[in-house]
Formats: C-alpha cells, structure tokens, sequence
C-alpha cells in the first residue's frame, strides 16, 4: 500500500530549525592543532637562546638594509629580464616555424635541467673558459675586445644565471596560458580583419593573464628566495649580508632570524599584490561576461 504524503501537515519554514552537523573528528583536529599552535609560540618566545633581544639590535642594521636592496633589486631586475625573454621563447615555441620551436624547446630543457646553483657558479667562473670576451663579425675581425673578469662580476653572473633559469619556467607559463585561451576567439578575430599583434594583446592576452598571474606570483617568490644562493659568489645579498656579521660576533641563530623575518615581509608584501592583482582581472572577467550576457539578450530579442 502506497503512502500519501500530506504536504498540509508539514511545518512552516521558519518553524524548522537548522541542527548542525555534529563533527568530533574535526572538533578533535583543532584542538590538536590549537595546542600544536600553542607550543610553538611558547618555545619560540620562552627560549632565551633565540636571543629576540640580538634579533631586533640587526634587524634594521645598515648592512642589512642594503642586503635587502640587493636582493629585491636582483628579483625585481631578473624578472622583468625574464618576462622579456619569457615571452618570446614561448611565442617560438609555439611559432609555426619548426626550427624556432625545436630550438625553444631544447632552451627550455638545458636550463631547466641545470641546477640554478651551477649555473650562478658557471657563469662566476666563465673567465676560465673564455678569458676575453669581443664584440665583431663572426669568424671575421674583432672591432672591441673585454676581459672577461671585469664584465662578468658578481652581479652581472648572478643576474645571467637568474634570468637564464627563470627563462625556461616562466616561458612554459606563458605558454600554458595561452593554450589556455580556445582558438575560436583568434580565429573569430582574424575573420573580423584584426592583425596578428591586435589579436594578441586585444584577444588572447587579457585572457592569458587570468592563467598567468597566479603560477608567476609563485614564480616571483621563488625568485625572491632564489637570491639568497647568490652569497656562494660573494655578492652581499640579505643572507650574504647577515652571514658576515655573524662571522665577527658569532650570533649565527639571531642574525639567520633576522634573515628569515625579511624574508617573510617581502613575500607577504608580494603575495597581497598577487592577490590585489587576480581579484582586478577576475573583476574585469565579470564585467565582460555581463556585458557578452547583455549582447546576447539584445540580439535574442531582435
């Protein structure tokens, strides 16, 4: 026999009350992570060996503000370099010419594959394999000639060796966003007379930023901590900077601190303006879409 269920006899919906949903595991997992929390907190502030008292005589020390100059001016300046260069190995890579590409790809593999430590060496050391370098015709005269140890300094090594190896990655980036846009748009575009370079900075790019930004903030910070390996050819970066100190008054652990907190600073500061950035381009994603959602109601109702 079939119940009928009467819909009458059912309660008004403000009579019903919401119950919610009992979790013990979850309830269970906070508090493990509360106390975790908790002794963390205790050990690092109740230890007198972190010595927070050296920690904030260095922290705005002379040297160490020059550090950080040197290490946000090495980010700042390879990453523009790279985004540069970035870009066009991406475009050869996709290109229709094969040769292009095959030598964009064999680009993004050599140097992709050597450690970013080996390449700051290779490139501190180049003067033993090529101990002048000269500007001319190739297998012709020679009109200038340099040596190599007075072109090749610390600085100029590290930011070859830097913008190199974020070369390759950030190529691949670019390149996944803008695959990431339908190849309909450009086709339609093209189909309206736009040129080549209308479609991609009209069409394709705006698109491709909303796939680029959020991996490339990424990549900038890992850029920022990447210059920290640096201090293996002598340039006086932040962690360059904290380890000569503490080679004369042998605070390693304060200084090391002072180093670490920095460090945290700038990638915060960084990681807000990644996010100012994707909330931006997700707003302007909307807008379009309303407008495009708009055109399509105009054009339904004709």
């Amino acid at each position: 026999m079939t119940k009928v269920l009467n819909v009458d006899a059912l309660p008004e919906p403000s009579v019903l009350k919401r119950v919610k949903r009992r979790r013990p595991g979850l309830l269970v997992a906070n508090a493990i992570v509360l106390v975790l929390a908790a002794m963390a907190v205790t050990t690092i502030f109740t230890n007198p060996r972190f010595e927070w008292e050296t920690v904030g005589k260095y922290f705005f020390e002379i040297r160490v503000m020059k550090g950080i100059g040197v290490s946000i001016g090495m980010t700042a300046a390879t990453m523009v370099l790279s985004l540069v260069s970035g870009t066009l190995v991406a475009l050869m890579r996709m290109g229709d010419s094969r040769l292009m590409s095959t030598v964009a790809a064999a680009f993004i593999w050599v140097f992709r594959s050597i450690p970013m430590l080996v390449q700051l060496l290779f490139w501190y050391n180049l003067a033993a394999l090529f101990p002048t370098l000269s500007l001319g015709i190739p297998w012709g005269p020679r009109f200038i000639t340099f040596d190599s140890n007075s072109v090749i300094g610390p600085l100029t090594a590290a930011i070859i060796g830097l913008t190199l190896h974020e070369t390759a990655y950030i190529a691949e980036l670019i390149r996944s966003g803008l695959l990431a846009v339908p190849d309909g748009q450009r086709q339609a575009a093209s189909a309206l007379g736009l040129t080549p370079a209308q479609i991609f900075f009209r069409i394709t790019l705006p698109q491709a930023l909303r796939v680029i930004v959020p991996p490339m903030g990424n990549e900038l910070i890992s850029l920022l901590k990447a210059t920290s390996l640096v201090s293996v050819i002598t340039l006086a970066d932040l962690l360059y900077s904290v380890q000569l100190i503490y080679a004369k008054n042998f605070q390693t652990v304060p200084l090391l601190i002072v180093a670490a907190i920095w460090y945290m600073i700038i990638t915060g500061a960084i990681t807000l303006l990644q996010q100012r950035l994707e909330r931006r381009l997700g707003r302007h994603t909307l807008i379009s879409a309303d407008k495009a959602g708009k055109v399509k109601r105009i054009e339904h109702s004709v």
